[in-house]
């Protein structure tokens, strides 16, 4: 099998090109600027440019590019260039697609959960409403960029993707040193609701929609059992035998990062993998206690 990959240098990418090339598939990296050698393709998005004299004979693309959500400010700024990032660079590469005389059969766009916006504890599958707000209308207008691969015939699954656990990387790896010296601290009430899944699932889920062309639309990768922000919390502190007493108040965090805090850190976001699930995906780590036991 044949995959090319988008954002393969960042840690979803990373994972996901090391189990394939591990499994003596071939991987093809999109990168933004001259290919180097006959693993590469080159694409420039802001451009509207991508080499699809690469891209022929390739089994899939898995688009996972994009500008992290946070923690960061969202500015104004910062929001264009979410914006920009997401759906001008998914546009791009759904028309390049589109305009191929044979094209990769099969396209996996990287979105995000954030499309349900704050679900309470409602526990939410793919077919939950859209919800409000700059993130939730991101994430529509990012799935829907990637509408001309689809009319070309393609066949198209959106990736849901929760809080994805890791080591290094996202935000338990940006977290894990404040752990270990017993400053983890829940976030605002601490009641709101966390959809995560371990990287090693992450990874397993993409390569079982890259192999499973019939499942197209959206599809949440998240494990089977969200947990509120102060379980997330206790959970990462015993992983590292810590204690974690303390608790970052709403209002600190929405001073310091803005809309970030409200419709990511301080939102609650019950989603549950009910397409994975029912399409037989087995998942490694299903539980949060044996997903942090590989990390911490």
């Amino acid at each position: 099998m044949r995959v090319a990959i988008t954002g393969a240098s960042g840690l979803i990418g990373s994972a996901l090109s090391d189990s394939l090339t591990g499994d003596g598939h071939e991987v093809l990296r999109m990168v933004r600027r001259p290919a180097q050698n006959s693993g590469e393709a080159e694409w420039r998005p802001e451009s509207g440019y991508v080499d699809t004299g690469r891209l022929a004979g390739a089994d899939a693309v898995v688009h996972l590019a994009g500008a992290p959500l946070g923690p960061a400010r969202w500015t104004r700024r910062y929001k264009r260039m979410l914006r920009k990032s997401r759906t001008q660079a998914t546009r791009t590469l759904a028309v390049a697609l589109a305009g191929m005389d044979r094209p990769p059969p099969r396209l996996v766009s990287g979105s995000a959960v954030g499309f349900y916006g704050d679900t309470g504890a409602v526990r939410t599958g793919e077919d939950g409403p859209r919800g409000r707000g700059f993130l939730a209308e991101l994430v529509a207008d990012w799935e829907a960029a990637t509408a001309p691969a689809a009319e070309a015939g393609l066949s198209v699954a959106h990736a849901r993707t929760g809080v994805v656990l890791a080591r290094s990387g996202g935000l338990l790896g940006t977290l894990l040193p404040l752990f270990r010296l017993g400053l983890g601290a829940r976030l605002g009430s601490g009641r709101q609701y966390i959809s995560w899944i371990a990287l090693v699932d992450e990874v397993g889920a993409l390569r079982f929609l890259i192999e499973r062309p019939d499942i197209t639309g959206p599809v949440n990768l998240v494990a089977p059992e969200p947990v509120t922000n102060a379980s997330y919390t206790r959970y990462v502190a015993r992983a590292v035998r810590r204690p974690a007493l303390l608790a970052v108040p709403g209002f600190a965090m929405r001073a310091a990062l803005g809309g970030f805090a409200d419709e990511a850190a301080l939102v609650s976001q019950r989603a549950v993998p009910e397409r994975l699930s029912a399409e037989g995906y087995s998942f490694r780590r299903p539980g949060l206690a044996g997903a942090l036991s590989d990390i911490a």
